[in-house]
């Protein structure tokens, strides 16, 4: 079903996608309704069609490490995180990081969006973002017979009706996540009826992007598979782009696309632009196009021998990342819950695989059960000393920068911190014993024991003030870009973590006290803030939602494309994915890497949409 390479090697298209990821594949679907319009994609992976290891649901993380799948990316060592190496798994194949991910299916505040207009992007606002959101998703409620064992509840809406991905409520809700929510709601946070409308606050139940009717991944595939038999649409895999060739310009004038240069079995390739070219490789990948294609910061430019066509101070930097820290509990043994620990038997894992076959089992499952608190609410009593540090720290980091953008967006943050309307922490349940990330120090590197019943309860950093970079390290495209997150660089972040394991260990409600025998991990030689503190440097990870190397911003603000995704000094040239947000949303960003894609296509058609 895929392109050759005689297809699309020296030939000339009018729109060509450098990444067949999330965005990427819902634009060239999109694009390629117009049957007047001719779209070629180039991936770098392999095209994993129907393959069980991404279709089949209930596998978390069983593509990670794997290159067939997996870019493999790792981080520098953290300095202020006891020199931690983070691994940063992103999709290799179509569908991108879509073919990977757990399968959470969800939007952020209202005022998150709205905060990207705010920046200097007329038209990126939250009833933007719902409109096109909604083009993505098809929703199936729940079943009479879920509805029986869960309370799932909605607004129809906010749910999409006739999108190529299908989301739905997952059969199998395990009796550990009613326990979450439960214990969640007695302690006193509120039960969101539907967090989909622009208010995450609360306890929620989230749907996961699985077709129901088949219980498998829907993922940005579904956009090809939709268009795959149209003769306008060319996607080449195994094919890694290495540079955007440009016209030549005079000095005064923006650059003019004319091709991309790709390597495809060892030997180098072009294919010709007669419109734009638009990079939809992620926030990884996509500052390490512009930068080999000589459009970035010049000292990294020159640093790595790639001329300065275009300065952008703005690419590769501004990275922002949710990052998570995890709790195990042991169940009591008279508590009556099925947990995913019995997949580690491999017994057991052959028995659910049959049963998948018939349509039932534990691999139709997601990760369903949220919850999004502000400051206050996870500590009401210090939240006042809390938020006067955040604000010193804050009117620290500007003092020492000459970025007016950054300066922007730390006003918003620390506004709406003062104001109490950001959720800053994010809790999740997961029904097993806690995966730890590999290179942990050897006191935490623990196994559950296969005699007992686990759950994980795992908090996230949602808004960080530490700003990262990722930039090319050579003129190589193969070789990984440096990835450099800056980890707790500013305390105030490490602070909302510590505030976030307070919260989960001061839970002393029913029906949490009943069920729950004891904590395992980190268990009790964690104690003072310091221990805390050390805890979380040692053991926390990313949770793939990184955002901002090629952000949306005006351009003297280090911004590195406009509203319209152009790339700023340039005419025909796009970045279209995750990594234009300039400012880290409450959300787990697959939802937002669609809306990008949705609305990116009217962009470049000309098309303007009643909401």
């Amino acid at each position: 079903m895929t392109a050759t390479i005689n297809d699309i090697a020296d030939k000339a298209f009018d729109y060509v996608i450098a990444g067949g990821g999330t965005a990427g594949l819902t634009l060239a679907g999109r694009l390629s309704e117009d049957p007047s319009i001719s779209v070629a994609v180039l991936e770098a992976g392999e095209s994993n069609l129907d393959d069980p290891n991404i279709t089949m649901p209930g596998q978390f993380g069983k593509t990670f490490g794997n290159s067939k799948y997996d870019w493999c990316h790792s981080t520098t060592k953290q300095k202020n995180s006891n020199d931690a190496v983070v691994y940063w798994n992103r999709g290799k194949g179509l569908g991108g990081s879509s073919a990977m991910n757990f399968y959470t299916w969800s939007k952020p505040p209202a005022a998150d969006v709205d905060a990207i207009e705010q920046l200097g992007n007329p038209g990126w606002n939250f009833k933007e973002y719902s409109k096109y959101s909604l083009m993505s998703e098809t929703f199936h409620p729940a079943t009479k017979d879920q509805l029986a064992s869960f309370p799932h509840t909605y607004i129809s809406e906010y749910r999409g009706t006739s999108g190529p991905i299908h989301t739905t409520p997952p059969p199998n809700i395990p009796s550990l996540e009613i326990l979450f929510q439960e214990t969640m709601i007695n302690k006193g946070l509120n039960a969101n009826r539907d967090p989909y409308g622009g208010d995450v606050t609360g306890v929620s139940s989230l749907v996961s992007n699985l077709d129901p009717m088949t219980w498998t991944r829907s993922y940005s595939v579904d956009y090809y598979l939709r268009s795959k038999h149209r003769p306008n649409l060319k996607v080449l895999t195994e094919a890694t782009v290495a540079r955007v060739i440009f016209a030549e310009a005079e000095a005064d004038q923006d650059l003019t696309a004319t091709g991309l240069e790709f390597l495809y079995g060892g030997k180098t390739y072009l294919v010709k632009v007669q419109k734009e070219i638009i990079i939809s490789a992620g926030t990884i990948k996509s500052p390490q196009i512009l930068e080999l294609s000589g459009i970035g910061r010049p000292d990294v430019l020159t640093k790595i021998g790639v001329e300065t066509k275009v300065a952008l101070s703005g690419v590769g930097e501004n990275v922002q990342d949710h990052i998570s820290c995890r709790f195990a509990f042991e169940l009591n043994p008279q508590a009556k819950h099925e947990t995913y620990d019995l997949m580690r038997d491999p017994e057991y894992a052959a028995k659910e695989m049959k049963l998948f076959a018939e349509g039932k089992g534990h691999y139709r499952r997601g990760i369903t059960s949220f919850a999004f608190l502000s400051l206050s609410s996870a500590n009401p009593k210090d939240t006042p000393a809390l938020i006067e540090k955040a604000s010193e720290e804050i009117m620290a980091i500007k003092k020492c920068s000459n970025n007016p953008g950054l300066a922007e967006q730390l006003d918003l943050q620390q506004e709406r911190l003062i104001n109490d309307t950001r959720p800053d922490i994010e809790l999740l349940c997961i029904p097993n014993f806690p995966t730890i990330r590999a290179l942990v120090p050897p006191q935490w590197q623990m196994m559950p024991d296969p005699e007992k019943k686990y759950i994980t309860m795992a908090f996230v950093l949602n808004h960080p003030l530490s700003r990262g970079t990722v930039h090319a390290k050579t003129t190589d495209p193969l070789d990984q870009p440096e990835i450099d997150p800056h980890y707790f660089e500013h305390d105030f972040d490490l602070e909302i973590m510590v505030q976030g394991f307070k919260y989960i260990r001061s839970t002393n409600v029913e029906p949490w006290n009943s069920d729950i025998k004891q904590e395992t991990f980190p268990g009790p030689t964690v104690v003072t803030d310091e221990d805390i503190r050390e805890f979380i440097k040692d053991t926390f990870n990313t949770v793939w939602h990184t955002m901002g190397s090629c952000s949306m911003l005006p351009r003297d603000k280090n911004g590195v494309v406009n509203p319209e995704l152009k790339v700023y000094g340039t005419t025909n040239l796009r970045v279209v994915d995750i990594s234009v947000i300039p400012l880290q949303i409450a959300a787990h960003t697959q939802a937002t890497a669609y809306m990008i894609g949705e609305k990116a296509s009217d962009i470049i058609r000309g098309i303007v949409r009643d909401a």
